[in-house]
């Protein structure tokens, strides 16, 4: 079994999401493609070490009215084999007007290398210059750019739009936003809801906002909700006033909203939390101020461009919150001159403290400014960002996922659970390790489960000498006496794929079980081409069975490297009640990410509470911390990365900052082998007992309400 492709989260402070059990170590193969933010310039998709998306992208520096627009670059996964991407840089001063927002590219993390976008042109007087081009080359999509926003007339030369983003080219469909999966509703018990975004006709963009409401749609499964997608050009006048919350995700630098929906807006009585963009055109809404009591500075982006001599120039990166600093990732490539970070930010200041409150603050460390990042105005919020952008175990996302208890005026109670997961069991497990494992927990009381591929397959022999293998769990001896000791002693079993590997093919590294995956091509990032309903169920029913034949029950389904197919998520539901992981959802059943107009996206999902119903149907138990990771470069020189536990413990204490946030990792336990002479598990041990320190309840996964 390759080790490097055992890491599922690499990294996890500085990018959105990582993969299950799978990728390179240390910012290997990111294989899917990254979100894009529409509006404004820098945008990237960090690097990904697991072969998951990063839901990250950057945003632009236009600015508020006499302030500094710099078109910052667009940047895509700079580390391992993913792919290049991004022009130069621009700079300029606005004029008196807001200046347009830079370009935005995606990440172009294929596994094999993007040519680099073109760079934009420089902006007039008061206005942006345009995009840049897309380039070509990786496996997987990028995004070119788009042509920056104008600004009002005079002042000096308009900043220089960023450097649009390389892309790829991957087959697949051509659904259409308006006809595609997400715009049926989901409907549950708990408050209605609307999700408007973002979806502007004939650009590469056109889907993106779809994307951030997928994941704004998930987050409100926690609570129940019933939720309709919408985009945001097709609402009609009183619709917002049939839901009990209202959530506008402004993805798309001036987007024309209908007239209709501003002056709604304007009026409801209702919830309505607007993220981002386009605020200008509810607060050019006569006599605005005076009834909300706040006003629109500006849009703030990256202080300056960074150079050799301030690499760092800063921007409104820290967002405060129940005692932690939530910090958004930033990084500059200074040999390609890329800057991958999202920066822009709406700047709101209160003018009637009376009618408006800054929730949570947001700071520029570099210049000493502070800003609202969450405000409230009676039953009207504003979110200075795009809170799905570049998320992880310490990001402002958590700060987002737990207001929505605010914001839907659904008031959970303070609750704290965590969870561990033995991850990767197959027939090649060590005994000894899993006994050592389940010693230990079993001596704190610790429930626990094992995540379970029922047949193992090595087709082309690699790490049998050339000799083919294949061990079905009935002539798994060793294995099914690690299980029975473990459910004697608190274990659950986690049906963890069938094979964990696809046919007999690298997809994309040996073949080996626990290595590839198993619902999903990321050789070509498509669906696998018996992808079907029937398909998938064949192989969950055939894993079922052969657990089922030796008196195991499994009771969830985790989905191999976290990532399968759209039609075959949906399948899951048909049999198993719940799941256990993190997800990645595509825009299309069929997606297409190739650089054209209305292209798809993939956006990968951590949770930090039960989903009881996900955009595909799914209900949801969270792994949201990650997972212990050495520098085992010396077995395997793509393996470099550390992921220590006191990581992972630090990403507990931010999760207690989510009122019924969950602590919830997994550990490999071949990590706790004696050959690996690494200190697996006596760091077990330790992040164990640090998580019980920090005031969780343990529980096992089939105890999770």
């Amino acid at each position: 079994m390759m080790y490097r492709n055992l890491l599922k989260t690499v990294a996890l402070s500085l990018t959105v999401l990582l993969a299950a059990c799978g990728g390179g170590g240390g910012g290997g193969s990111g294989t899917v493609a990254g979100v894009t933010n529409q509006g404004g310039g820098s945008a990237s998709g960090g690097s990904t070490s697991t072969g998951m998306p990063d839901t990250g992208t950057g945003a632009g520096t236009g600015a508020g009215p006499g302030g500094t627009a710099a078109g910052d670059t667009s940047a895509g996964s700079t580390t391992g084999a993913g792919g290049n991407e991004g022009g130069t840089a621009g700079t300029g001063t606005g004029g008196i007007g807001t200046v347009g927002a830079g370009t935005t590219g995606s990440t172009g993390s294929g596994t094999t290398s993007g040519t680099s976008g073109t760079s934009g042109t420089s902006g007039t007087s008061g206005t942006s210059g345009t995009g840049g081009s897309g380039g070509s080359g990786g496996t997987t999509a990028g995004a070119g750019g788009t042509t920056g926003g104008s600004g009002s007339a005079g002042g000096t030369t308009g900043g220089t739009t960023g450097g649009s983003g390389s892309t790829g080219s991957i087959p697949g469909s051509n659904t259409s936003p308006d006809t595609g999966p997400g715009f049926a509703s989901a409907k549950g018990t708990g408050p209605k809801t609307l999700i408007l975004f973002d979806a502007p006709a004939g650009s590469e963009w056109q889907k993106l906002g779809l994307s951030y409401a997928i994941m704004l749609r998930n987050l409100l499964g926690h609570f129940d909700a019933s939720v309709d997608l919408v985009p945001v050009h097709q609402y009609t006048a009183g619709r917002m006033n049939t839901y009990d919350a209202t959530f506008y995700l402004g993805a798309a630098y001036e987007t024309p909203l209908p007239a209709a929906f501003i002056a709604d807006a304007a009026a409801t009585t209702k919830t309505l939390v607007w993220f981002k963009y386009n605020l200008w055109q509810l607060t050019a809404t006569p006599g605005f101020q005076e009834a909300r009591g706040f006003a629109l500075a500006g849009l703030r982006g990256m202080n300056a461009l960074p150079s050799a001599a301030n690499p760092s120039p800063g921007f409104f990166d820290t967002v405060s919150y129940k005692g932690k600093d939530f910090v958004k990732y930033y990084a500059w490539d200074g040999a390609r001159n890329i800057i991958s970070a999202d920066p822009d930010a709406g700047i709101v200041s209160i003018s009637d403290a009376a009618k408006a409150t800054s929730v949570v603050p947001m700071r520029n460390p570099k210049t000493g400014e502070s800003a609202p990042y969450v405000l409230k105005s009676g039953r009207f919020w504003y979110v200075a960002d795009m809170p799905f952008t570049y998320i992880g175990p310490r990001d402002r996302y958590l700060v987002i996922a737990d207001l929505l208890h605010d914001m839907l005026e659904v008031h959970h109670a303070e609750s704290h659970q965590a969870m561990v997961r033995l991850e990767d069991v197959d027939a090649k497990a060590s005994p000894a390790a899993m006994k050592s494992l389940t010693d230990f927990l079993a001596s704190r009381r610790v429930p626990f489960s094992i995540a379970l591929i029922p047949r193992y397959r090595d087709p082309a022999g690699r790490a049998n000498g050339g000799t083919p293998e294949d061990i079905p769990l009935s002539q798994a001896t060793s294995l099914r006496q690690s299980l029975d000791y473990a459910l004697a002693r608190g274990a659950e079993i986690v049906m963890h794929g069938y094979t964990h590997q696809y046919g007999d093919m690298k997809n994309p590294w040996t073949g080996i079980s626990g290595d590839d995956y198993e619902f999903w091509d990321i050789v070509r990032n498509a669906p696998v081409p018996e992808d079907s309903t029937s398909w998938t169920l064949g192989r969950l029913n055939a894993g079922l069975a052969d657990l089922r034949a030796h008196g195991y029950t499994p009771v969830a389904w985790e989905t191999p490297h976290y990532f399968c197919s759209a039609i075959a998520c949906k399948a899951v539901p048909q049999l198993f009640t719940t799941t256990y992981q993190r997800v990645v959802y595509t825009t299309a059943e069929k997606p297409d990410f190739s650089a054209k107009p209305g292209k798809d996206f993939a956006v990968g999902q951590i949770f930090p509470y039960v989903i009881q119903k996900d955009y595909y149907g799914q209900r949801v138990l969270p792994e949201n911390l990650g997972n212990i990771e050495y520098d085992i470069s010396r077995i395997d020189p793509s393996s470099y990365f550390t992921y220590s536990w006191l990581d992972i413990y630090t990403n507990a204490q931010y999760a207690m900052t989510v009122r019924d946030g969950f602590a919830s990792f997994f550990f490999h336990p071949f990590w706790a082998e004696e050959g690996m002479n690494t200190p697996g598990l006596a760091d077990f041990r330790k992040l164990v007992d640090g998580i019980t320190a920090l005031g969780y309840t343990w529980v096992a996964p089939s105890k999770v309400k």
